[in-house]
């Protein structure tokens, strides 16, 4: 399972490093605007993104917007040490610095949100392949997946991408974490149903995504 992983994690790596500076920016403000559309981003309290690479779905318009409507918002830095994974709080993009991998992140003095405070987040996460049962190919490091783990049941967690990455079926392994929602400039695939929205439904308090 692991070369399959591999090989398609190469495959659709060119295939989004082919992509030219204008699609991949109009593509991402779609989805964007798809995801700052939905009820789960417009309730969220706080919104966690990720630093886009080699051509990945941008994040700055969420976080411009999130920021400015005084949402508390994080994004992540991996430490040296065994490459843990930490959200930290930002208070605007010009805090995030070249990490460890070279990825912008939050510096090492930042304020820290632990997995269990973030009952109420909206999580943002990046991939190379998507499922449309929430199933995530991620970057190889395994960092999400241990961060979802640990999450609380009512965060809610959003992949984003381009249509291309949208694939029928995934490998999939024991430690793999799905999605609640899937993101592309086409469409929005509800996948799981979040815990803080069957609880809004079961109050009488609707619980659409968008």
């Amino acid at each position: 399972m692991a070369d399959q992983k591999k090989k398609l994690r190469e495959m659709l790596g060119e295939c989004r490093a082919s992509l030219t500076p204008k699609f991949a920016r109009v593509c991402s403000t779609a989805i964007q605007r798809r995801l700052m559309a939905t009820d789960c981003y417009r309730a969220a309290p706080a919104i966690a993104l990720y630093s886009p690479i080699q051509n990945e779905v941008a994040t700055a318009m969420v976080a411009t917007d999130a920021i400015s409507s005084g949402k508390e918002v994080l994004f992540p830095r991996v430490g040296h040490d065994r490459g843990a994974m930490a959200m930290v709080r930002v208070h605007h993009l010009s805090e995030l610095v070249p990490g460890a991998h070279g990825i912008p992140e939050p510096p090492a003095e930042g304020e820290v949100v632990a997995p269990a405070d973030s009952a109420g987040a909206l999580i943002v996460v990046p991939g190379m392949a998507f499922g449309p049962q929430g199933q995530r190919l991620g970057r190889g490091g395994g960092h999400y997946d241990r961060f979802i783990a640990a999450l609380p049941r009512e965060a809610i967690t959003v992949g984003l991408a381009y249509s291309f990455q949208l694939l029928d079926g995934i490998p999939q392994e024991s430690h793999d974490r799905r999605l609640h929602y899937i993101i592309t400039e086409s469409a929005l695939i509800r996948a799981l149903e979040p815990q803080a929205y069957a609880h809004a439904e079961e109050a009488g308090r609707g619980g659409t995504p968008g």
